[in-house]
């Protein structure tokens, strides 16, 4: 399983805002929690990352820094503590004559009211900074100049640059950390990642924890109780997560019927899966696809 491309899918469901912000290099600010996973991608200028859980950690110019669980944190140009900080003001630009002014996106990915975070970014910690490398910086370039020379398209690359951003900077946070990092657990448990290569690979076939758990090999009862440890639901909530999701992008990338959407993630009725998908995001299947999913990344002022 590629569980950072899966945790990106996950958070193309929802929406992508984000803001580009020319501040003094004396700008501080705090940002509060969110639901969605948070990012700021450093163009310019230098600054500390504040958060509750970590030490302030300096981030220069290409750095990235990912919040995967949206939790506060904050921006400054000294370290000090998350509680010191103003909230942060929209819109603040620097004046022309500001001096080495901190150029910089922030944003989120938001999800959808009742969506969950991937398991793989919930075992992360609460702020992540990754420092720039090669590739990173060339991406984080490729994003500046398109949002500096605004064409037709860029809706479109706009989303596509975050994404890779993204992709690229947990790889190099969990290559550097590889050795203390939480990996996803999971994944390390042979039984439990013989279940979800089944589940993920066939999310549409009727499993029950009985047969999810004869292919982890263990009893229902261990299985279910392992399971529920290591991934952080119980199988048939996580399957129904799944299922769910994976209508969701359906509904956001094709315009097959909601029976055949439907049928597709292991539903037998379009109307059971409306009810699920309503539980799940809040609102029925047929809105959900009509809602845009602009990348609002634009000039602050």
């Amino acid at each position: 399983m590629d569980v950072i491309s899966e945790a990106v899918e996950d958070l193309r469901i929802g929406q992508v805002y984000g803001r580009r912000a020319e501040v003094p290099a004396t700008f501080a600010g705090r940002f509060d929690a969110c639901e969605g996973v948070g990012f700021h991608v450093l163009l310019r200028g230098e600054g500390w990352l504040i958060s509750e859980s970590a030490a302030p950690a300096r981030m220069r110019a290409g750095d990235v820094a990912v919040i995967p669980h949206g939790a506060a944190h904050g921006f400054g140009p000294r370290p000090c503590t998350l509680a010191e900080l103003p909230p942060a003001p929209m819109g603040l630009q620097a004046a022309p004559t500001t001096p080495t002014p901190v150029d910089m996106i922030c944003g989120i990915y938001r999800l959808e009211r009742g969506g969950s975070i991937h398991p793989f970014l919930r075992s992360l910690p609460d702020v992540l900074l990754i420092a720039s490398d090669g590739r990173l910086g060339a991406l984080s370039e490729l994003l500046t100049d398109d949002l500096d020379k605004p064409r037709d398209g860029m809706l479109v690359t706009h989303r596509a640059l975050v994404d890779l951003v993204l992709v690229h900077a947990l790889r190099l946070w969990h290559a550097e950390h590889r050795e203390t990092a939480p990996a996803w657990d999971a994944l390390a448990d042979p039984g439990i990642a013989a279940a979800l290569r089944e589940i993920h690979a066939s999310p549409e076939a009727p499993w029950t924890v009985e047969r999810l758990s004869r292919t982890a090999g263990m009893s229902r009862t261990a299985f279910t109780r392992r399971f529920t440890a290591l991934v952080g639901a119980p199988p048939m909530t996580y399957l129904i997560g799944r299922r769910l999701h994976q209508g969701a992008q359906l509904l956001r990338e094709t315009d097959a019927p909601l029976a055949a959407i439907a049928r597709r993630v292991g539903y037998a009725t379009e109307f059971a899966f409306a009810g699920a998908f309503r539980r799940e995001f809040g609102m029925p299947p047929g809105r959900f696809r009509t809602l845009t999913e602009p990348l609002l990344l634009r000039q602050a002022g």
